[in-house]
């Protein structure tokens, strides 16, 4: 009897908990969302952080750190051994981050509003940007995985495959034409929220065009079929066509947020990273160009003597060069440039994403090879043009150019088809000063400029590295996927095995 009594209470203890727990999680949901929260994003948010996160981490610290001294604009030789071809940071998950973040529009967000007037641009814009974001993460690391990411959180794939950088590069260009397709001056754009043109959906059709364009180029000595076909296809369409027309990120004085990712080089890092590379240095000296002193400080030695002079740093040295190298004898990047503003932003430098100085020297480069009604006779033409329009980007501002060294400088005069070609690469690596990945991408294409690796042999024998190697994680997370991919690299994870488009005899 007593244990029945002792089963009674339990059941009518067990009875009244249930019942106080479901009195007291009725409405918990309400009672517990603040009154001033909002349950959902709005796209517009989402697209800005990509806009500006996105782009600023390309040609931040770690690319300039990274990539930067690879191309040969930083020496940062001292203290980081990726310039000397020991290792390398990829921005993996960051980069995955911030396509996530934009896959959540067109899959959540704003999913089954693709017909309508209130989403249609929207997910357009937003597919041109994740498009662009795509193609950084390609060529950094190669094959990745693609078809598989970015679905939605309701069709997550947790080890998704690697797929073939062509089959990627294939998808981004019919991705690109629905996406360009699709957008309506009529319908809803993202206003304020948008950083690059604040919704102005002609400036978007140009943006795409241009990217398209860029596309179409990296594949020319892969796919030189497709390439001439895109590229084409480009060039009948409208393009970015003057400096007004440029998609950048407007920056501020708030270091935390937007500040310009260039003067991170001179804010809180090491002294180190502030001096600029032999090769960049001399390439401003020997062409006497005017962009020189607002790039390059001269030698503090120099200043002492009062004999000016720019001189940057020998990259990739070895321990032993280095034990004997005196900083106060090469150039930093300009303090009243760079150094003062990155305290002082009276007057900012944007961030550049995409800029019309690009679209001239890629006309001037499909003008070489006659693509799109172009012929090699307007090709100077269009270098000069861009030339012109870099210099005119701030900080330069540079706008009274004398037509007597442009026709110094850059004349085509007596040169053949290829020199012609490394005097364009040459001006569109100065104009990327900033922009890392851009430079290092085109570099790895061309094989311009001319870049002469340093002493320190690191872990590529002395070779300047052709792609970022996949992180470390990849190898636990994904590793029947990973080492299906490593198998099918010409050197396995290495920096020494080529991005698929890099196909060119340099």
């Amino acid at each position: 009897m007593n244990n029945k009594f002792k089963i009674f209470q339990a059941k009518a203890f067990m009875v009244f908990l249930m019942t106080f727990v479901l009195s007291c999680t009725n409405g918990f949901e309400e009672l517990n969302t603040p009154p001033t929260s909002s349950t959902t994003i709005d796209a517009g948010i989402l697209l800005a952080k990509v806009q500006r996160d996105g782009n600023f981490i390309q040609g931040g610290q770690t690319a300039n750190c990274t990539l930067g001294s690879w191309i040969q604009y930083w020496n940062s030789s001292t203290n980081l051994p990726t310039s000397r071809y020991v290792f390398a940071h990829g921005d993996w998950s960051a980069q995955y981050g911030f396509i996530r973040n934009l896959s959540k529009i067109r899959t959540d967000l704003l999913k089954g509003k693709e017909n309508a007037a209130e989403g249609r641009t929207k997910l357009a814009i937003a597919r041109i940007v994740e498009i662009d974001m795509w193609q950084y993460i390609t060529d950094m690391f190669g094959d990745i995985p693609f078809s598989e990411s970015a679905l939605g959180e309701d069709n997550l794939i947790t080890q998704p495959k690697y797929d073939t950088q062509e089959s990627i590069y294939r998808k981004l260009i019919s991705d690109l034409d629905a996406a360009i397709n699709s957008l309506n001056a009529s319908d809803v754009s993202y206003g304020s929220y948008d950083l690059y043109y604040g919704g102005n959906v002609e400036k978007w059709k140009k943006y795409g065009n241009s990217i398209k364009l860029q596309l179409g180029m990296r594949l020319k000595y892969v796919l030189p079929e497709l390439a001439k076909t895109t590229v084409e296809a480009a060039l009948s369409q409208s393009l970015i066509t003057s400096n007004s027309d440029n998609a950048l990120i407007v920056t501020n004085t708030n270091y935390t947020s937007s500040y310009n990712p260039l003067l991170g080089q001179f804010v809180g890092g090491s002294s180190d990273l502030r001096y600029l590379a032999e090769a960049f240095v001399s390439t401003l000296v020997t062409t006497n160009d005017p962009r020189l002193t607002k790039i390059v400080a001269p030698t503090a030695n120099s200043v002492k003597a009062g004999k000016i002079e720019y001189k940057g740093k020998p990259v990739a040295q070895t321990d032993d060069q280095m034990v004997g190298i005196i900083n106060d004898n090469y150039s930093t990047a300009a303090t009243t440039t760079y150094f003062n503003l990155a305290y002082n932003q009276s007057n900012p430098i944007p961030h550049y994403v995409y800029t019309y100085a690009e679209i001239c020297f890629y006309k001037a480069e499909a003008a070489l090879e006659g693509w799109g009604g172009l012929t090699p006779s307007q090709a100077e033409g269009f270098y000069q043009d861009g030339v012109r329009a870099a210099m005119a980007l701030k900080p330069f501002e540079i706008t009274n150019i004398p037509q007597s060294y442009i026709d110094a400088e850059f004349s085509f005069s007596g040169l053949t088809s290829e020199q012609k070609l490394e005097k364009i690469m040459t001006q569109k690596w100065i104009l990327f000063f900033g922009r890392s990945y851009s430079a290092y991408a085109e570099w790895r294409r061309t094989g311009y400029p001319k870049l002469v690796p340093g002493p320190n042999k690191g872990s590529t024998n002395g070779q300047i590295p052709c792609r970022v190697g996949y992180p470390s994680e990849e190898s636990i997370l994904n590793e029947p996927n990973y080492l299906e991919v490593v198998n099918r690299m010409s050197n396995g994870d290495s920096y020494t095995s080529k991005v698929w488009w890099d196909k060119k005899v340099k």
